[in-house]
């Protein structure tokens, strides 16, 4: 023992990289990554989440030399992979790329959850954003925003709303519409975008506030017709399609973003890797194009920067939640 002690002052004197403790066997900065990574992602394979988590681990394993291996793992609204998460070793091995769900949302609509948005996680870096888009089903006539809150006042609680479920960003893009506009409609919640898309395009619901990429094909095809969409902002894939504001509804933005995160007590240095590979996989220029022909925004932020939005967004969610006594059932 005594002489392994000697050997490593040694090298290190020389300028040597040692690549573990002597006493805990835990990989520096520099050694990091020497075995393969894995990025929990906390819902099935084929949505938007499971998209972009998986260009973002080919380009970083490029990067970094190692592979990151997409682990999907369903259920409880996301909250399960979450929740794996958290208990994984804060080693930079283990990550969690999720819809903003897990982190800003389930945490109001559960009674239980098995982490703490706010202390469990170091945040790494939000790839991209979405503004949702207002559509209307086929058979609507409505093609204004003010047509759609006309109609909604004239049938209150009767106008249906198709969602991805109680609680996901489509839902509450709707319950922030009616807030701020004085009027109620019909929730419908599905179990996934793709059936609401569908009874959506069959007319069996009358409206949605869907994610820009998940009816971009549908809109561009004619079969639904886009009335405005929840950015600051229009979106570069719908030029022509007014933001809520400009439509007269203020405070209404509602964006639908995915998330970089790693268990609490990350080695900064391993979080500066991870962070500075993660930022150039979202702007390299071929995955830049894939996510913006799909409607997704760049994003790409900082760790300092995802971390003061989360706080941000997990601030406002609640307030929303509780004033719209919003639940799960």
């Amino acid at each position: 023992m005594f002489l392994a002690k000697k050997l490593l002052l040694v090298a290190a004197a020389c300028g040597v990289v040692v690549a573990a403790s002597a006493q805990t066997g835990a990989p520096t900065a520099a050694a990091w990554p020497d075995k393969p990574v894995t990025i929990v992602v906390p819902f099935p394979a084929g949505g938007s989440t499971d998209m972009v988590a998986r260009a973002m681990a080919q380009h970083m394993g490029d990067k970094l030399g190692q592979n990151f291996v997409v682990d999907n793992r369903p259920g409880a609204t996301g909250t399960l992979g979450a929740g794996m998460v958290k208990r994984a070793p804060a080693d930079g091995y283990t990550l969690l790329v999720s819809s903003l769900g897990a982190f800003v949302v389930a945490p109001h609509l559960l009674k239980t959850v098995p982490y703490d948005a706010l202390k469990d996680f170091d945040y790494i870096t939000v790839p991209v954003q979405a503004p949702n888009v207002l559509v209307a089903a086929p058979g609507q006539k409505a093609r204004t925003v003010k047509e759609v809150i006309a109609q909604l006042k004239a049938n209150p609680g009767k106008v249906s709303f198709a969602s991805s479920g109680n609680g996901s960003s489509d839902h509450l893009s709707a319950e922030v519409f009616w807030q701020q506009t004085g009027t109620e409609g019909l929730h419908i919640p599905y179990k996934g975008g793709a059936p609401a898309i569908n009874d959506l395009l069959g007319g069996q619901v009358e409206f949605s506030f869907q994610n820009v990429n998940a009816v971009l094909q549908h809109i561009r095809a004619g079969k639904l017709h886009a009335i405005a969409v929840t950015g600051d902002q229009r979106s570069p894939v719908l030029p022509d399609v007014p933001t809520l504001a400009e439509a007269g509804v203020t405070g209404a933005e509602v964006y639908s973003w995915q998330g970089m995160a790693a268990p609490k007590g990350l080695p900064p240095a391993i979080k500066k890797k991870l962070s500075d590979a993660a930022i150039a996989a979202m702007n390299d220029p071929a995955v830049k194009k894939r996510m913006l022909d799909q409607g997704l925004e760049i994003v790409a932020s900082t760790p300092e920067a995802f971390t003061a939005y989360q706080a941000k967004e997990f601030a406002r969610w609640k307030t929303v939640i509780e004033t719209r006594k919003i639940t799960a059932d």
